[in-house]
């Protein structure tokens, strides 16, 4: 179904290490084949780091820009990958924060996998929704006031923007199927 989400653009937020692999080139390539146009960037321009099931190291891929460079005005949905080193240094970093928090703040959708949520956890997104995630990062939602399920996809549409979460990249059918449903219906 190529030409689906044709003018929908979409902002993949990763650190510069760490993420699961996955959970970036499938989402992209696949968002790609739809008609999405999709950026990714991390807080340098240069290499990320990818790897498979946080201990195997696999491609260094360039991102497109870096997180100084990219507005949350600018996109219609924002997507944040796992791996547990990516997830724990993206919720640090300021700009991805403050990006989280203006996709929100513009109703726009947000997309996470794994551990991504953390990012929503430190951003003060959660309270209130209903997602999933990496069993781990569980307590942290349920602390942050969020609802967690154990679904290969949740849709949360709550406080007037759709929060879409997954667990694990064996569920990244499901997910991507999530991501194109609401973006279609943005458009």
């Amino acid at each position: 179904m190529s030409g689906r989400l044709e003018g929908v653009r979409v902002l993949i937020v990763t650190s510069n290490t760490g993420v699961e692999r996955d959970e970036l080139v499938v989402p992209l390539g696949q968002l790609r084949a739809l008609g999405a146009q999709v950026i990714h960037a991390a807080p340098k321009n240069e290499g990320v780091q990818t790897f498979r099931h946080d201990v195997h190291p696999d491609d260094v891929l360039q991102p497109d820009t870096s997180l100084d460079d990219v507005r949350a005005e600018n996109f219609e949905v924002l997507l944040v990958p796992g791996g547990t080193v990516n997830a724990d240094k993206l919720r640090l970093e300021d700009r991805a924060v403050a990006l989280a928090k203006g996709f929100a703040e513009a109703g726009k959708p947000i997309a996470a996998i794994c551990h991504g949520p953390w990012l929503l956890v430190e951003a003060g997104l959660v309270a209130g929704k209903t997602l999933t995630s990496y069993q781990s990062v569980r307590t942290d939602i349920t602390n942050a006031g969020g609802k967690w399920v154990d679904e290969s996809v949740v849709r949360s549409p709550e406080d007037g923007w759709t929060l879409i979460t997954s667990r694990n990249p064996g569920d990244l059918g499901d997910f991507l199927e999530g991501i194109s449903e609401e973006a279609e219906s943005k458009k």
